[in-house]
């Protein structure tokens, strides 16, 4: 009997890639792409150098993680996202604004988070307005959920942050009482509750499409709790960025 298939958090549509991100994909993917393994990959290696390590989940059309690279060039970006034309359009972006500190990967999020990032490897985690999948029926597709979030949390060093956001006010919910009942993640709010949007965060295409409708946003931000960390304290850029 063949193992069964595991729930998956997209589907992937077969979008119609422009000539300019076809082109990014074939001539840029050397460069900027990885083709991540079932081996945990040897960042040091990958962006040559040392530094704080930020990684965003789903990335979408790359707005946030690109404007990031180009604002915190001693940060290192890693960005997943499974849609080819949004990692066209990243590339290209990455490219123009010749990003030496960002990397993109083509695959899904939980595998990748399982089998090709060690432990207490990043400083941080951005998960920007997943898909709510809003059917009831449709839940269980939710990226966000307790074992995901356990995951995430071992793949933090100590201190290091996890930010969440959605306009999704069910699905806000359903991530705070899943963040906060994971033991090795501190709430970075004082009442446990949803925190202020970081300024640090360029508005996303989702978020304005979101405030044109009325949609609120919430977002979250957690820690990785000291006694639940095997690697050292967060590198100051991220940590002094966060604050």
């Amino acid at each position: 009997m063949q193992p069964r298939r595991p729930i998956r958090s997209f589907v992937l549509r077969a979008g119609r890639l422009t000539a300019a991100q076809q082109r990014a994909l074939e001539e840029l993917w050397p460069k900027y792409g990885v083709n991540a393994t079932d081996e945990p990959l040897a960042l040091d290696a990958l962006f040559q150098r040392t530094a704080p390590r930020c990684l965003e989940i789903g990335f979408g059309t790359g707005d946030v993680i690109a404007s990031l690279a180009e604002a915190n060039p001693a940060i290192d970006y890693l960005g997943i996202e499974v849609h080819r034309s949004g990692v066209g359009r990243l590339l290209l972006r990455a490219e123009r604004a010749h990003l030496a500190n960002l990397r993109v990967i083509c695959r899904d999020a939980v595998e990748v988070l399982t089998r090709a990032i060690a432990a207490c490897a990043l400083d941080e985690v951005l998960i920007f307005f997943p898909d709510p999948w809003q059917k009831t029926r449709h839940h269980k597709r939710r990226l966000i959920n307790s074992d995901f979030v356990a995951l995430l949390a071992a793949k933090l060093r100590l201190g290091g942050r996890l930010r969440l956001a959605t306009d999704w006010r069910p699905y806000a919910e359903q991530m705070l009482c899943v963040c906060n009942a994971e033991a090795t993640l501190e709430s970075l709010s004082e009442d446990r509750s949803f925190v202020a949007r970081p300024d640090f965060r360029p508005p996303t295409r989702f978020e304005r499409r979101g405030e044109r409708l009325g949609h609120m946003v919430w977002d979250l931000a957690y820690k990785k709790r000291a006694a639940a960390c095997c690697g050292a304290p967060p590198k100051s850029d991220v940590a002094s960025r966060n604050n």
